[in-house]
């Protein structure tokens, strides 16, 4: 995996000395302020639709926390998650934030576990749905043709309705079995809503680039730039996929501009999306760290760190 991130980083490196970039730096000076406001409206949305991710979790395994402390807990994590990985924001500042209100490492677990399967349930869908209708350019150098991307499609689109068929045949009454832990699964019809809100966040996630392009490229070439920067940035193991993105999003988005306007797209959607939120949440963290030493002044047994079970489940998010 070393060896890979290396290769990774180095390849960067490489096209990152071949950019034009007095030409990036007076494209992202060119875009205009409502451009950028409306995008990083559309940033902020995308966020409050993910906050409500772990209200699932909360339906199913039917914690004491409300559910505005629960999209607390959420809005809080998520930036932190896309900036410094998933065990950081997706694990680590949850189980802070959860442990201390009272629940403990396996309601966490659960939660955390129907949060993923939330996110990913859109990203099949619309995966499968784009890699039908359109066909992006891949960026030099993947193994993957861009023929064999329907097909990647249908497959995840499989993995979306097969979680949708499990949790008809069992969910609501008879728990998941996983390496001997428990995961209750919701209804099909609240699964229905995941998927739902999960295709609107990725949505969101797209208009917003969309919007930075200034409506110069088709909407399913700013959704692929979402889709194939999440999966290359996963597969990287790089935190926040930084430059992974910004290639993909480059190599599918310089099709209908150019290189150094692509780029800037790109990177002026890391601001609002990534690095934008990322201060409130730090600061929102600040803010509960004071609240709690003031009015908790001992420190409970379910502060120590979370077992590895816990971390596990966690670390594919």
């Amino acid at each position: 995996m070393a060896a890979v991130a290396a290769l990774v980083v180095w390849l960067l490196v490489r096209q990152g000395l071949q950019v034009d970039w007095p030409g990036v730096w007076q494209a992202l000076r060119a875009l205009p302020v409502p451009t950028l406001a409306a995008a990083a409206a559309l940033a902020w949305a995308g966020h409050l639709v993910y906050g409500c991710f772990d209200l699932f979790g909360r339906h199913v395994v039917r914690h004491r926390l409300g559910a505005a402390r629960t999209m607390g807990v959420t809005l809080i994590a998520y930036p932190f998650t896309l900036n410094l990985g998933s065990l950081i924001g997706g694990a680590s500042v949850r189980y802070r934030l959860y442990s201390r209100q009272g629940l403990d490492v396996g309601q966490i677990a659960q939660v955390i576990s129907l949060s993923i399967a939330t996110n990913w349930l859109g990203y099949c869908v619309l995966a499968c749905a784009l890699f039908w209708a359109w066909t992006p350019p891949l960026p030099e150098g993947w193994r993957m043709g861009s023929g064999q991307l329907p097909w990647l499609g249908t497959v995840l689109a499989c993995v979306a309705l097969g979680y949708l068929a499990l949790c008809a045949r069992r969910g609501g009454h008879r728990p998941l079995m996983l390496r001997g832990r428990r995961l209750p699964l919701p209804t099909w019809r609240v699964a229905l809503l995941q998927l739902v809100l999960s295709c609107t966040h990725w949505a969101l996630m797209a208009a917003s680039v969309w919007v930075l392009a200034r409506q110069q490229v088709p909407y399913a070439a700013a959704l692929a730039t979402v889709l194939l920067g999440a999966v290359a940035g996963l597969v990287s193991r790089i935190p926040a996929g930084l430059g992974v993105l910004e290639a993909v999003g480059t190599a599918v988005l310089a099709v209908h501009l150019p290189v150094s306007q692509a780029l800037a797209v790109v990177l002026a959607f890391r601001a609002v999306y990534y690095f934008a939120p990322l201060a409130p949440a730090a600061l929102a963290l600040l803010a509960t760290e004071l609240w709690w030493r003031r009015h908790q002044p001992t420190t409970s047994s379910q502060e120590k760190t979370a077992p590895s079970a816990f971390q596990t489940s966690a670390s594919s998010y």
